[in-house]
């Protein structure tokens, strides 16, 4: 029952991928007639009746979702948008609070009554936060507005229970692939006679282009990271290219570990060789995280660095790197194909939020352009943001449709078009390969606590070159086991 699930939502992944990527002005035969209507019934400049009524009471909101302090122009925009909200719903106060998920901080916070009324997440944590009750039911608010049907079916399965009751709604999906730095390239000789890189595109050309660029330029040929979880994470989609299953869903509702399988022991021997063998990485993968990894590749330490299309501003606006000189293209392949994790950012909402303070959070959602309506308001915030993004020289591009609102993709679109600041042959390559069948849902069970299992091993790996790499592997398998029967397998009905 897993597996079919599983396929479904990648079928609906890619179909609706696909919509956006051909500029379609057709709902695709593949997205449900349930959503294809609820999308053709969305109009541009429309306003539901749930939006256009005020509550009668005065509302306070705490915007975990505002820019950290750094971030100033990226603060100014929303200020923008707060004046916006004043002006289309006095009653709504909005708090400025900024606030970075994280599985340490996150239940304290809710337990001591001072959650956001809505912030950011990530895909792999739905299920574990509604088990825990730490967030909001918004299945009635959104029905109200006629959001529920306009959301990508699989987007929306990720974040429902067995209920099919629904707790968050999409702020954007990625895809990984390899970000490059262009300059990088350049100086080490490995652009084509049109400026344009010669990219990798298997794990062996990697490790290959990696040396090349390590001699020629003196800089890392690539940034692994190894600090925390972001480091399993990043490992698992080079672990499908070699053929691993890292947990497998069994029909019964448990789950089992496999992360000692031959494949997943020789990907973990491949990331051992980028270090030992080739000695292309950065002097310290073991305090490198998401964030450092792109200040190596935006300042010019590294030139190659795990990426995704969501994330573009952090080597660039961030970290100072030329926009023109970003690029991404497709993870590489492995001896068992080409895959591309996908994944995605939603927004959560207090389980102390009252149905009042839900729909102003929406309201700012829908201010923000964040929402399935292509209003007057909406497509200003798209407009505002895509502005601030040519501004601070962050690449305009396409982005994952997360909405199968057919007028909100072609707002989209046409923002794209209108703002759009770089060369799209520097993306190309790396949105063809992700609205392929190569898009690969993270693995299921307690996906964090299998990436701390997978880092540990990297580090050790990472620091020995006498690292009995089965032993490890082992060992984690082992370990994470434990945590499944522990917290899943033992509530399996």
């Amino acid at each position: 029952m897993k597996k079919k699930l599983v396929s479904l939502i990648l079928s609906s992944v890619l179909a609706v991928s696909l919509l956006a990527g051909c500029g379609s002005t057709t709902t695709d035969s593949n997205v449900t007639d349930e959503a294809a209507g609820a999308a053709s019934e969305v109009k541009v400049g429309e306003v539901t009746e749930a939006s256009a009524e005020e509550p009668a009471e005065e509302v306070s909101i705490t915007l975990g979702i505002w820019p950290e302090d750094t971030l100033v122009e990226d603060i100014a925009v929303h200020e923008g948008y707060v004046q916006t909200m004043k002006e289309l719903h006095p009653n709504v106060t909005c708090v400025p609070a900024y606030y970075k998920y994280s599985t340490d901080t996150f239940m304290p916070m809710v337990e001591a009554g001072n959650c956001p009324t809505i912030f950011e997440s990530w895909f792999t944590e739905p299920t574990k936060l509604i088990a825990q009750g730490a967030i909001a039911d918004i299945t009635d608010e959104l029905a109200a507005r006629g959001w529920l049907d306009a959301m990508n079916p699989s987007i929306k399965a990720l974040l429902s229970d067995k209920n099919g009751r629904v707790y968050g709604i999409p702020r954007d999906g990625y895809a990984l692939g390899l970000m490059l730095n262009v300059e990088l390239f350049e100086e080490a000789g490995l652009v084509d006679g049109d400026g344009y890189p010669i990219y990798p595109k298997t794990w062996d050309e990697l490790a290959e282009t990696a040396k090349t660029i390590k001699d020629k330029t003196g800089a890392a040929g690539l940034c692994l990271l190894a600090k925390d979880g972001a480091g399993g994470w990043h490992f698992s989609n080079i672990a499908w290219g070699f053929g691993a299953e890292l947990c497998k869903a069994n029909d019964d509702g448990t789950f089992t570990s496999n992360l000692a399988s031959d494949e997943a022991i020789a990907a973990m021997e491949y990331v051992k060789s980028l270090k030992w063998d080739y000695d292309v990485l950065t002097a310290d993968p073991l305090s490198e995280d998401w964030g450092t990894g792109f200040t190596q590749l935006g300042t010019g330490n590294a030139a190659m660095y795990i990426g995704a299309n969501d994330a573009v501003n952090q080597p660039t606006q961030v970290n100072g790197l030329p926009v023109d000189k970003l690029a991404i293209c497709p993870i590489p392949a492995g001896p068992a194909g080409q895959f591309s994790l996908y994944g995605g950012t939603p927004y959560f909402f207090s389980k102390d939020a009252t149905p009042a303070q839900i729909n102003a959070a929406l309201d700012y959602l829908e201010v923000m352009g964040k929402a399935p309506v292509a209003t007057e308001a909406s497509v200003e915030g798209m407009k505002a943001d895509a502005q601030n993004k040519v501004d601070q020289g962050v690449p305009v591009i396409q982005r994952f449709p997360c909405w199968v609102a057919q007028d909100v993709l072609d707002a989209e679109a046409a923002i794209v078009a209108e703002y759009g600041n770089v060369d799209p042959k520097m993306y190309d390559a790396y949105f063809e390969a992700t609205s392929s069948e190569g898009l690969h849902l993270e693995e299921p069970g307690l996906t964090q606590d299998m990436y701390a299992e997978l880092t540990k091993v990297l580090q050790a790996v990472l620091t020995d070159a006498n690292a009995d790499v089965a032993a490890l592997m082992k060992q984690a398998d082992e370990n994470y086991q434990t945590i499944l029967d522990e917290n899943l397998n033992n509530k399996a009905e």
